[in-house]
């Protein structure tokens, strides 16, 4: 479902896959981050997702103008997942609110692996 807003002049739609799209790129951006990760619903096994599939490791979620993400990410080995998975969350929630003009109520990291090099 699409989050929208309507004003004198008409109505602005943002479907839940751009807003996906930009929480990719926020995340990915973010020092750390090897990925996004797609488990698939037959087995527990999380996957490393290529850049065109970015949006299948993000969940979004719209209610009362406001967004909720669920980030599946898998870290580099070594650095803090603390501090990463903090980074990411002001990084999405500054861009989705930014790029959208909606509040962002959420932000869920879920770290699916560790990779290493």
């Amino acid at each position: 479902m699409a989050i929208k807003t309507e004003n004198e002049n008409g109505a602005i739609v943002v479907s839940e896959n751009v807003i996906a799209r930009i929480a990719g790129v926020a995340t990915s951006t973010c020092y750390g981050v090897v990925g996004m990760a797609y488990k698939s619903a037959s087995d527990s096994i999380a996957s490393l997702l290529k850049w065109d599939s970015i949006t299948k490791g993000i969940n979004v979620t719209t209610a009362d103008d406001k967004i909720s993400l669920d980030l599946h990410i898998i870290v580099e080995y070594g650095v803090n997942i603390n501090v990463t998975c903090e980074s990411i969350i002001e990084n999405v929630k500054y861009a989705v609110e930014n790029a959208t003009g909606f509040k962002v109520g959420s932000v869920n990291v879920n770290v699916e692996g560790v990779r290493i090099s």
